[in-house]
């Protein structure tokens, strides 16, 4: 993680604590680094967007929203390259006494929204894509691309069990 991309995500959220009720819309972006599982990846250098609405409630922040990015991948049936882009929702309580797994620490006057944006991606990146839900994949034999030979096929494969009269020579 770039220490520019953490410091974009830490909001001051002093003037909402002081007056409990109130909310702002915040826009970040950020780089992440190493945003990836299995099958897909934030591209480097490509920035989060998060767009949040902040409201201060009962000596907490409560942050709701959306947030964006680019992401790659590799089709998991034809290998071809696959890109699109993630968007996903936030959803966020930040207090100063967090209850473990339920809400985030709000760090005296800042709340950090780097962790919440790296977990939100991460959830919501494609473990295994496709190019499309139709794609046909590659051949199991040979290896050709489906999609762009359906009728792609070959001789039924011999039953092995037969093999050895293979080897039998006739006059």
């Amino acid at each position: 993680m770039t220490a520019r991309g953490r410091h974009q995500l830490v909001v001051p959220v002093a003037d909402l604590l002081r007056r409990p009720g109130s909310s702002r819309v915040e826009h970040r972006e950020a780089v992440l680094d190493g945003l990836a599982v299995s099958g897909s990846a934030v591209p480097e250098g490509e920035p989060v967007v998060v767009d949040a609405r902040l409201e201060s409630v009962n000596e907490g922040i409560v942050a709701t929203g959306h947030l964006r990015t680019p992401w790659r991948g590799e089709c998991r049936r034809c290998l071809r390259p696959v890109a699109s882009e993630l968007e996903t929702t936030l959803l966020e309580v930040f207090e100063p006494e967090p209850v473990e797994g339920e809400t985030r620490r709000l760090h005296g006057s800042t709340i950090d929204l780097e962790p919440v944006a790296r977990e939100a991606v991460l959830l919501e990146l494609p473990l295994a894509p496709l190019c499309t839900e139709a794609c046909r994949g590659l051949c199991d034999q040979c290896g050709a691309d489906l999609n762009e030979d359906p009728a792609h096929t070959h001789e039924a494969p011999a039953d092995p069990r037969w093999s050895p009269l293979d080897a039998l020579k006739f006059d």
